[in-house]
């Protein structure tokens, strides 16, 4: 089954709303976790996060890629500047940038959250949105992208794979530059 990859723009709001489905993805999330400080998601709920990240797809640019095989979105990952997603560059997170002028630098972006359609799980969907996310970076003359994956889950339906595994960055080749917290490297390509 062949898998093609587009940005997320607004015509594709629909596709992106399908596969994320009535709950919106992790827990009504809606890919807004990195986007919001803690206060704000306290008082959020899935309808303001489904709102939320309509608007920022309205706005421009895309937020995000998903992956689609046979005209159905089947996976989904947010990359973009790293100042896209403030609180994935809070100092307290393993995720956050070795030089912080990095938080701000529109060359530096991060691959913050994955989402895969249940039944497209264990085909290699997580592989094909990093290599497509590698080549939508290189389009937008990034120098730096930056991933914080998780090393080891005992379950592949673990809530904590929206990261992304360690392996599919480590294929891809990107390179470990620090661990903060056991089994979660910051990982960085170089463009």
């Amino acid at each position: 089954m062949s898998t093609t990859i587009a940005p997320l723009k607004p015509d594709l709001w629909a596709d992106f709303e399908d596969l994320f489905g009535k709950q919106g993805a992790c827990y009504g999330c809606w890919c807004t976790y990195f986007r919001q400080a803690p206060a704000a998601r306290r008082a959020s709920d899935k309808q303001r996060n489904k709102d939320l990240i309509k608007a920022r797809i309205e706005a421009g640019p895309p937020p995000g890629i998903l992956a689609f095989e046979d005209g159905q979105a089947v996976g989904w990952m947010q990359i973009g500047p790293r100042a896209d997603v403030p609180e994935w560059n809070n100092r307290g997170r393993g995720s956050a940038p070795i030089d912080p002028s990095d938080a701000t630098d529109p060359g530096v972006w991060a691959i913050s959250c994955f989402f895969i359609r249940a039944s497209a799980r264990g085909r290699g969907i997580s592989h094909r949105l990093v290599e497509g996310g590698i080549a939508f970076a290189r389009q937008n003359k990034v120098r730096l992208v930056e991933a914080c994956p998780i090393d080891v889950s005992r379950d592949s339906r673990s809530i904590g794979l929206f990261v992304g595994s360690s392996r599919v960055f480590e294929k891809a080749g990107f390179e470990r530059l620090v661990e903060r917290k056991a089994g979660r490297p910051l990982m960085r390509l170089v463009l």
